[in-house]
């Protein structure tokens, strides 16, 4: 790396801050943020782990936009607008100059298309493998921030998108054999999440209870009806699932267990049905309402006929 440390901040790093005041030109030791008034902080950390969250041979510009945009899901979970982002990068020595470069094109371009900008982070060396953190924040409304501890019994549970993709993404880099032409939208699903941003905003005050699908369908809203004291029932001929993805074996599986889908779960009252789908036209985005909430605990998934369908590993853990 011909970059020094400084260098790599003000000529590769500084630029991206360059719409930020509080940011203060990357020269202080933090950064001032203030949200608009009337309105919360909204705070969100992910950390990406080469060889754990993407392959250490994947394009620099991907890692660094989907760095952003995982953590930008978090933000759209709670209905809130980004702010702005810090970052932390620990790059091993002897990281190429054309890798610095390309990672900060992919941070430039995904900026720049949600709207937010660089604040500030530290810089790092390590014998490996790379890891990068990023703290996203945003900004709600006072008191309408989209929470997990919402859900009400019977309400309807939906989702966006379509399931399963990413993770079939992921199985096909893997070395699960489909054809090109096929195998290419699954990958990209995987490398370039799309977080929901305006379907949490237009959510705020409509859906109950919000989470976005990182972990697995039934994990996430596992997480979901823990923190609202429910059951969940979901209809798996109810999964928003493509065709292309039922082609391919044990898509079943990937749509419910599956994570990096980065899509919205939420629960709204029954009777709010009509504005969730006329949500769905406005926003040109599908939106599926796969089942209900209960009093209880627990999820359970059943078939076209009412059977219980056995799950296994709900999701991904790191522990």
């Amino acid at each position: 790396m011909s970059y020094g440390e400084f260098a790599f901040i003000d000529r590769l790093l500084k630029p991206l801050a360059a719409d930020m005041p509080g940011a203060l030109e990357l020269g202080d030791d933090a950064a001032l943020v203030v949200p608009p008034a009337g309105h919360e902080l909204v705070v969100a950390k992910d950390a990406l782990v080469a060889g754990v969250h993407f392959f250490a041979e994947d394009p620099a510009r991907l890692v660094a936009g989907k760095a952003l945009r995982v953590n930008l899901s978090d933000l759209a979970a709670m209905g809130a607008e980004p702010l702005g982002y810090l970052l932390a990068l620990a790059l091993p020595r002897g990281t190429e100059d054309a890798w610095l470069e390309d990672f900060v094109r992919g941070l430039e371009e995904t900026q720049a298309r949600f709207g937010l900008g660089l604040l500030g982070g530290d810089t790092v060396a390590t014998p490996g493998p790379l890891t990068l953190s990023v703290t996203v924040l945003g900004h709600v409304p006072e008191g309408r921030a989209l929470l997990r501890s919402g859900a009400r019994p019977g309400d309807e549970i939906w989702v966006s998108g379509r399931l399963g993709e990413a993770a079939m993404g992921l199985r096909i880099l893997r070395g699960l054999a489909v054809p090109d032409e096929e195998a290419m939208p699954l990958v990209a699903r995987y490398h370039i999440p799309e977080p929901r941003l305006a379907l949490g905003r237009a959510l705020r005050g409509l859906a109950h209870a919000a989470i976005d699908v990182s972990d697995g369908l039934v994990a996430d809203l596992g997480h979901l009806c823990r923190r609202s004291g429910v059951a969940a029932t979901v209809e798996l001929e109810r999964l928003p699932v493509s065709d292309l993805l039922r082609g391919i074996p044990r898509w079943r599986q990937t749509a419910l267990t599956g994570g990096d889908d980065y899509e919205l779960l939420f629960t709204a009252a029954p009777a709010d049905r009509p504005a969730v789908e006329a949500l769905s036209r406005d926003l040109g985005l599908p939106l599926s309402c796969i089942g209900r909430t209960a009093a209880g605990e627990g999820v359970r998934v059943v078939d076209a006929e009412g059977r219980e369908v056995a799950i296994g590993n709900p999701g991904w853990r790191h522990f």
